[in-house]
């Protein structure tokens, strides 16, 4: 019988156990660049099989909460190194969450203060879809995120570009790895998703190949600058964060992915279930058809505890 204590090989790299600390947004840096205090945070918790750390934004661009630590600068990947080093130190595996999150932004963290980007110009407007960023008095807090303006094409492929940066610029930090941000309403999910996506270019969501394309051209482009076994990628099938409307084809959409990035020699895929944050919950049956389709290491999150980690591991091949 597997053991959430036993250890476990990761692409080549060996956990010392089964536990995952999950990526969780700190806000705790005042000028973008991981510090001492960063360090400490992660040393701490070093006895981890895998850290993931906070969302890291790939550029100015790319962010949606202030007081982030990035990864797109040279003093932000100096800043990276305090932490790393102090992970390994205690003989810990650590992979950096790079993040993108489209119209879930607020144009007090843009560039020159233009809005957002995404896939769309719409803007997510529930109760829910807001940024941790400054109002007109420059106080911070949550704010009702801007109107986005929809990228054209050459653009979507400038932000592959930096998400291939920020994959390089993270193992120059001495990060195990890159986990990209494909979950939870931010902009992979904005691409992959057709109640949000309405681009009717090569980018569109009008089948499983164009709605798919953002997200395995990141991955591919992430993969050619650190190789596979560097790369792994958040998703969250069935999700509903940040106004991701369910639609018919959610299933065949994920299986298409999962068979896709079977094909590419990850490290992980790693699936956060948002039904313990008030989500439907996924189909019983699809997690079975995720990993049929799937044939590398998964990791699951969210509302599990000890009980039912367990049951996961003694069920996984």
């Amino acid at each position: 019988m597997k053991s959430l204590f036993d250890s476990y090989d990761l692409a080549g790299r060996t956990l010392r156990n089964r536990l995952v600390m999950a990526p969780m947004t700190r806000a705790r840096v005042g000028n973008g660049i991981a510090d001492a205090r960063t360090a400490l945070y992660y040393h701490q918790r070093a006895s981890a099989g895998l850290i993931v750390t906070e969302g890291t934004p790939i550029s100015q661009e790319g962010q949606g909460f202030a007081f982030v630590p990035g990864i797109w600068s040279e003093e932000q990947v100096k800043g990276w190194r305090l932490t790393t080093d102090a992970v390994h130190g205690e003989g810990g595996t650590i992979f950096a969450q790079i993040w993108h999150v489209g119209r879930m932004s607020h144009t007090s963290l843009q560039p020159c203060g233009k809005a957002p980007v995404s896939a769309t110009a719409r803007p997510a407007r529930d109760d829910k879809s807001v940024a941790f960023a400054f109002d007109e008095s420059g106080k911070p807090g949550f704010v009702q995120t801007s109107v986005p303006r929809a990228l054209d094409a050459d653009e979507v492929r400038r932000v592959v570009n930096d998400f291939a940066n920020a994959a390089a610029n993270a193992i120059s930090a001495g990060f195990d790895g890159v986990e990209i941000h494909g979950a939870n309403g931010y902009l992979v999910e904005q691409f992959l998703n057709p109640t949000v996506n309405d681009r009717t270019d090569r980018y569109g969501a009008s089948t499983l190949e164009d709605r798919t394309r953002f997200l395995l051209e990141t991955v591919d482009a992430a993969i050619d600058r650190i190789g596979s076994s560097r790369v792994a990628i958040r998703l969250s099938p069935y999700g509903q964060l940040f106004q991701m409307g369910l639609y018919p084809e959610i299933e065949a959409t994920y299986l298409h992915v999962a068979a896709e990035l079977s094909k590419r020699n990850l490290a992980y895929v790693h699936i956060m279930d948002q039904a313990s944050r008030g989500a439907s919950p996924m189909p019983a049956g699809f997690l079975p058809k995720f990993r049929t389709a799937y044939s590398g290491i998964l990791i699951l999150a969210g509302g599990l505890d000890q009980a039912k980690a367990a049951t996961v591991c003694n069920r996984a091949r």
